[in-house]
């Protein structure tokens, strides 16, 4: 049985609430900067930078990496649970489970850490 030890939510629904949320934040920050492109067919690096340096898309860009993340975290806990299982990996498979989600939570860690720096840098 697969314990919720190192997930970050209390239960599936949370998982599930999670997940959606997130998609939807995703949804909403994909369709601003489709319409935006969209609505600017001329865009040169100035409007673009000018975009990015307002501090509310700063702000939306931060949540969507948010989101990226929770988003990631969900999806690749729920798979590392579902099919490294001792059944496919004998005895090995709680250390190989455990070495996935560690190298999945650096990664995103890394991601978001980078994305931060890229939206709020100089």
């Amino acid at each position: 049985m697969v314990t919720n030890v190192t997930n970050f939510s209390r239960s599936g629904l949370y998982d599930w609430m999670a997940q959606r949320v997130s998609a939807v934040v995703l949804a909403a920050y994909f369709l601003f900067l489709l319409g935006f492109l969209v609505f600017n067919p001329n865009l040169g690096y100035a409007e673009w930078r000018e975009l990015f340096s307002c501090n509310w898309m700063r702000i939306f860009s931060l949540l969507a990496l948010v989101s990226i993340a929770v988003h990631a975290w969900v999806g690749m806990w729920t798979i590392s649970t579902d099919y490294l299982t001792p059944m496919a990996f004998g005895a090995w498979a709680t250390a190989i489970r455990f070495l996935f989600q560690a190298a999945c939570g650096v990664a995103m860690f890394v991601f978001f850490v980078w994305g931060v720096m890229i939206f709020w840098g100089a």
